[in-house]
């Protein structure tokens, strides 16, 4: 009977800091199940693909709203940002990529990357536990265990989309080795560069290539994934402090809730420039690559 009661107290008490961190790093996911691995490619995050999918939108439609409503007098606030944003991304294009007609595509390409990866990683910035526990509340109204209601709201802290994107990026950088050099120009370059074009040499250049497709592809969607990762993290870490300072050891209350969002608060506006930076040095490699694309060996 004692043990029965301890085992409801604790119950009652909600999770332990190690469970909560868990159950915030589980995806909601295809499967229904907590994730096994960080990665896999099996299982469809829907968190992810919803989140991810409707920012995606958002971002683009604030830019054609912006565009559609530009006037040539005194711009207003957010078309004065907005045209910032959009002559900073067109410098930075121009001073990589000097095809003028590729940059037609290539720049509005790296303004949406830039924005859109902005919106995903602003997610961050909301109170941790404020979409997990209205979706754990409706999860629970509809007569399922909240303890499975998984939810994570910033995309760009899934491997799985940071490395499709990523690939995304390859694929443009792809296209534009054929479109630039030709199929041949291209294949030639596969098993002539960097060490020259002498027929031993080309299996060696062959794998030296594929190995620096892979690299960029894989280090561009890991670094975005890892700074996003680490800082959701340490918002986690921030709510169990703001639970500690707020005086409560239940991680299921409204005590969590308002001691996390206070102390989250001064995080949050040092990390309004992780965000951006991250944002920022995505579209930057972006236009590294695809330049990289045009240039031959």
């Amino acid at each position: 009977m004692a043990t029965e009661n301890v085992a409801n107290a604790a119950a009652h008490s909600g999770p332990t800091q190690g469970e909560y961190i868990v159950h915030h790093l589980t995806h909601l996911n295809s499967t229904g199940e907590a994730q096994k691995s960080i990665v896999d490619f099996s299982v469809l995050n829907l968190d992810s693909f919803i989140f991810s999918t409707a920012l995606g939108i958002l971002a683009v439609a604030l830019l054609a709203f912006v565009a559609q409503r530009a006037t040539a007098g005194v711009p207003g606030r957010l078309q004065s940002a907005i045209e910032v944003l959009v002559q900073m991304v067109a410098d930075q294009a121009k001073g990589i990529i000097h095809d003028a007609k590729s940059r037609l595509f290539v720049a509005p390409l790296a303004l949406t990357v830039f924005v859109w990866i902005f919106f995903l990683n602003a997610m961050d910035l909301l109170p941790l536990d404020l979409f997990p526990k209205i979706w754990s509340t409706y999860y629970e109204a509809s007569g399922h265990d909240p303890h499975h209601a998984f939810l994570r709201i910033v995309p760009s802290a899934d491997l799985n989309i940071t490395l499709a994107m990523a690939l995304g990026v390859l694929i443009v950088c792809l296209y534009y080795n054929i479109k630039i050099k030709g199929i041949g120009g291209w294949v030639h370059e596969l098993f002539a560069a960097p060490f020259g074009s002498h027929p031993v040499l080309a299996p060696i250049n062959f794998l030296m290539q594929m190995i620096e497709f892979a690299a960029k592809t894989i280090s561009h969607g890991m670094r975005l994934f890892g700074n996003m990762y680490a800082g959701e993290l340490v918002f986690m870490l921030i709510a169990l402090m703001g639970a500690a300072w707020a005086g409560t050891h239940s991680l299921s209350g409204g005590l969590l809730f308002a001691g996390h969002v206070i102390a989250g608060s001064i995080w949050a506006i040092f990390h309004i420039l992780i965000i951006t930076l991250q944002a920022f040095i995505f579209m930057m490699l972006t236009l590294v690559y695809v330049g990289q694309a045009h240039e031959s060996h």
